[in-house]
């Protein structure tokens, strides 16, 4: 067992409003400005920059927020985000994913280029060369950034010789190289948080030190995820891609990455049935999802129930169980959830409802909504 699985603090729910309408997507405005400044003081602290992935809250609004506390640019994830954040006058932006440039997803890359400051991640010299006739003629180089695999095994180069390569290949078609990137994924389990980022720190270097020595500077290197947020912030990494840190979720707290108060972001649900042995929410797969970690139980977290067992999910309806003689909320109570993973619940919303201290709720649009490609 390591250092990083610690005991949890409780999280506590703002105070919701009865008579909203649910399903709502609730955002505690004290929050979500704490969680920004919170990680952009401890890598402002490292000499470290902050990039976040926008896709986890696909708001124009959130990513000025960030941008306004020091964070240098954004993190995207498709075309279609970056389209979104370019038109909202966001310029520098990276998309730390391996597009396949052909088509209309050509002619989108080099507007992008000629608009904004615009980074491309690559994985394979295919890639490169996909990418280099979208912007043959073009007055300047596109930059890109070589992808190299941490452990996670989905995307990314293995081997640092391969980096080489796909260098060599982005040079000989006139694109300029940024740096390295891996994401740390494989650290989004009990106990692996420290580990993966040691593995972003290795990989990373191995691949820095493997363009240095063919001859390439290598001004970026980037890591990316929200539990190795600040262990990956060290040795050669001079960039963090976290996204999840700004609004927190079930699994970043029980993961310990954030701490309690860190999580931001809630679905507000109505209970609409009640049974002896269950209610049902007005949250189901459409709302909450049904992504479930197999460490995590249940589909979401009640913080006002904790011992309920979110159990079921069709699309329109969550079945909540509770242990035997214990407390349960009443029908037409309205109940806060904490999803296990913030960023699809964030996309089938197209608004935040926004708590401020002392005020009236506000509408944020969730601008990227649906922005998959």
């Amino acid at each position: 067992m390591t250092s990083d699985v610690v005991a949890l603090e409780p999280i506590v729910t703002p105070e919701l409003p009865q008579d909203i309408e649910t399903p709502a997507l609730i955002v505690d405005r004290a929050r979500l400005e704490a969680n920004i400044a919170r990680l952009q003081a401890a890598l402002d602290a490292r000499g470290v920059a902050l990039r976040p992935h926008a896709k986890t809250h696909k708001s124009v609004r959130i990513a000025r927020l960030q941008i306004e506390a020091g964070a240098r640019g954004l993190t995207v994830g498709t075309l279609g985000e970056a389209d979104v954040f370019a038109a909202g006058a966001i310029r520098d932006l990276f998309l730390a994913y391996p597009i396949w440039a052909v088509g209309a997803k050509a002619g989108r890359v080099r507007a992008l280029h000629d608009e904004t400051d615009f980074v491309v991640g690559v994985d394979s010299v295919g890639g490169v060369e996909r990418l280099a006739a979208a912007v043959r003629g073009a007055r300047r180089p596109l930059r890109i950034a070589v992808e190299v695999d941490p452990g996670l095994h989905r995307t990314g180069v293995e081997d640092p010789a391969a980096a080489v390569d796909i260098a060599r290949a982005a040079r000989r078609s006139g694109l300029a190289i940024e740096g390295v990137f891996a994401h740390g994924g494989h650290g989004y389990r009990i106990g692996g948080r420290e580990a993966a980022a040691r593995d972003e720190v290795g990989t990373l270097e191995a691949a820095a030190n493997a363009l240095e020595a063919a001859g390439f500077d290598v001004p970026l290197v980037s890591a990316g995820s929200t539990p190795t947020m600040l262990g990956a912030a060290s040795g050669r990494v001079n960039e963090i891609r976290a996204g999840t840190y700004v609004l927190g979720d079930r699994q970043q707290w029980a993961l310990a990455a954030i701490p309690a108060d860190g999580v931001a972001a809630f679905v507000a649900a109505t209970v609409v049935s009640v049974a002896h042995d269950h209610v049902v929410l007005d949250a189901g797969a459409k709302t909450l999802t049904k992504d479930r970690a197999d460490w995590l139980e249940g589909f979401a977290l009640l913080p006002g129930y904790p011992a309920a067992v979110v159990e079921k999910l069709s699309d329109y309806h969550g079945v909540v169980t509770f242990p035997r003689g214990g407390p349960r909320p009443a029908l037409g109570e309205v109940v806060a959830a904490v999803p296990n993973h913030v960023c699809p619940v964030v996309d089938l919303f197209d608004s935040f409802l926004v708590l401020g201290s002392g005020g009236h709720p506000e509408r944020w649009p969730v601008d990227a909504r649906g922005r998959s490609g």
